[in-house]
């Protein structure tokens, strides 16, 4: 796929893995929104790009509103909207003590956003020729992520809802890419840290099972997906063989994922 002149959307783009798969959708010629809940920040994205070639828009993604209006700006402003990526997302802290409140935040942005997405964009692209959204999940939601129950979860409904997306639409013209990186140096990593228990071994888990990656090294695999029609992006190879593993026996991993469990809580070893 060639990127120039394309109209992209990007959520939660106002830093980290998001900011990044902007800007480089930037320096292949793509007009680019810059969404995010935080409107400072996505300004200064914009700032950083060159003028005229993307606009920043202040709003909370989980609200289909928001999406719509979002969408229909960008074709306004620059054209169709060619590219989506679905990159906002939470990690909510907690087990079976999490609450109501944390496990809908984390369901509302880690997944029915994408689906509110969806729902406005996968028509439009039906008939206009195509499309390409992009789900920015986790590898959590292949593997499993410690600590957090609600951020497993909703990163798992994540991947589900994107390899539906791909079975029903593949073949119709609309590109679906799911990216499912480990450890990346975000806010939303760093911060895991601070949620308590939990927060502490999710953190502990995803910087102790891989290289933390820069947020470019996830944008220049992105791209690379979008333009090669891979529909699971790994920029850590070794989820691959992880998920391998998972596959070939389901109950040896979960012992494994115990045994990993009580090494980074620090627990007797059974």
């Amino acid at each position: 796929m060639d990127f120039d002149g394309e109209v992209a959307v990007v959520t939660g783009a106002g830093k980290g893995i998001g900011a990044a798969i902007a800007r480089a959708l930037s320096v292949e010629g793509a007009k680019v929104v810059i969404a995010d809940l935080d409107g400072a920040a996505a300004s200064e994205v914009v700032n950083d790009l060159p003028k005229g070639s993307a606009f920043a828009a202040e709003g909370d993604v989980s609200d289909g509103s928001f999406l719509r209006e979002l969408c229909d700006r960008a074709e306004r402003e620059f054209g169709p909207v060619s590219v989506f990526v679905a990159n906002a997302g939470v990690i909510g802290p907690g087990g079976l003590d999490a609450s109501e409140g944390v496990w809908d935040l984390s369901l509302d942005v880690n997944v029915r956003a994408h689906i509110r997405a969806a729902k406005i964009l996968i028509p439009k692209w039906l008939a206009n020729g195509g499309g390409h959204f992009v789900s920015i999940a986790s590898a959590a939601g292949l593997l499993t992520q410690l600590g957090s129950a609600p951020y497993s979860v909703s990163k798992h409904a994540a991947v589900a809802f994107a390899e539906w997306l791909a079975v029903t639409y593949g073949d119709r013209g609309i590109g679906v890419h799911c990216v499912c990186p480990m450890g990346v140096n975000t806010d939303l990593l760093n911060d895991a840290q601070l949620g308590g228990d939990e927060g502490e071994l999710a953190y502990k888990a995803v910087t102790t099972a891989g290289a933390v990656l820069d947020p470019a090294d996830v944008a220049d695999a992105v791209l690379e997906g979008i333009r090669t029609g891979t529909f699971l992006i790994l920029p850590h190879p070794e989820v691959l063989e992880m998920y391998r593993a998972k596959s070939a026996d389901h109950d040896r991993w979960i012992g494994g994922m115990r045994w990993y469990q009580k090494k980074l809580s620090g627990s007797p070893k059974e």
